[in-house]
């Protein structure tokens, strides 16, 4: 069994992480390291608090550390625990500049050690579904793919480290991860990047909403995010030359999570009907659509192939070198709406 340890028990450890290892058999939840409050023992009463990083790190028996907090520390944190020997899951934005991203994924490979990167909205029932279209070839060549993850929250989060200005702040490197992630699973890298990043809520102190515009060769592809969405429109709009697939994000794991329910709970990741997405084709100039049931998602699929990637020296799920990508896509959108620019990626 793969010995896990947690370097936080807030939002991201208490609903992302426990759940999934703690109900898979590849591993055993250790504990968390936990600062103030003590929360992890009243719903994992076997596992520790640790008083300590250096707990954690001095414990022959931990094999896999899970980096799960502020951005700003992802660096410092992710390097100790290499240097301790253990493998380590790193929570996105993986880094805050891709030199820390650089140095980290050589540091593991020259110290032999696992590396991965968070990023589990690709398990999403949406995105899930739409690669299936596309593997199915339901899409054909892209035309244009738009996608956005939008929330509505006019008050400022109660995670203040997401609200004040430090580096790794804001919603770019918040919720731009994961709609980056997905482009560069569908697309890989760019040639270019322009961006518009923005405060739009009076109270707030760091970039709430952003639109970045990823350059590809015949196609382009239209990141957003914000929060000031009240109606929100759908996450996905993807188009090709054989087909047309429009959907809302509506994966319903985090709200699930958040109720107390377990991913053993039967039908996890099922979508209502009512969610589903819908596919347009066009036939001799007829257009026709079909409602695509939607795949369940499960996050449980990171945890998995974690454990296969550490039990057998396999890739794993989301490389450092992934993760780096991701992070060099997010300082050229900040460099571009500085400079009011398209910026051109090596």
């Amino acid at each position: 069994m793969i010995n896990t340890a947690l370097v936080s028990f807030g939002v991201s450890g208490r609903l992302f992480h426990a759940p999934f290892i703690a109900t898979n058999p590849h591993y055993k939840l250790m504990g968390s390291w936990e600062r103030s409050k003590k929360n992890i023992q009243a719903i994992y009463p076997e596992v520790k608090s640790y008083e300590t990083y250096d707990e954690i790190l001095n414990d022959p028996s931990i094999h896999l550390v899970i980096v799960n907090s502020p951005n700003d520390t992802h660096y410092d944190y992710t390097k100790r625990a290499l240097l301790a020997g253990k493998h380590v899951v790193t929570e996105k934005a993986f880094t805050v500049t891709v030199k820390e991203a650089e140095e980290l994924d050589a540091l593991a490979q020259k110290l032999n050690l696992k590396l991965c990167v968070y990023q589990n909205r690709r398990y999403d029932a949406d995105f899930l579904t739409l690669q299936k279209l596309i593997a199915e070839d339901k899409i054909g060549e892209f035309l244009d793919i738009q996608i956005s993850f939008e929330r509505y929250r006019t008050t400022l989060s109660p995670k203040v480290h997401k609200e004040i200005n430090t580096p790794g702040s804001g919603v770019l490197f918040d919720l731009g991860p994961h709609v980056v992630d997905q482009a560069l699973l569908l697309a890989g890298m760019p040639t270019a990047v322009f961006a518009d990043i923005r405060k739009t809520r009076a109270v707030g102190q760091v970039d709430d909403y952003f639109t970045l515009l990823l350059y590809y060769p015949n196609y382009r592809i239209l990141l957003t995010s914000g929060m000031v969405y009240m109606q929100q429109l759908p996450a996905y709009k993807i188009y090709g030359t054989k087909g047309c697939f429009i959907k809302q994000r509506a994966d319903v794991q985090e709200d699930d999570l958040m109720a107390g329910k377990k991913p053993t709970t039967p039908h996890w990741g099922v979508e209502p009907t009512d969610k589903w997405g819908v596919l347009s084709t066009d036939t001799d100039g007829v257009i026709t659509t079909e409602i695509i049931p939607s795949l369940a998602g499960d996050y449980g699929v990171f945890y998995e192939k974690m454990a296969y990637a550490i039990n057998h020296n396999e890739p794993v799920p989301t490389t450092a070198k992934h993760g780096t990508d991701i992070i060099c896509i997010l300082e050229a959108a900040r460099k571009s709406f500085a400079e009011k620019k398209v910026i051109t990626l090596e």
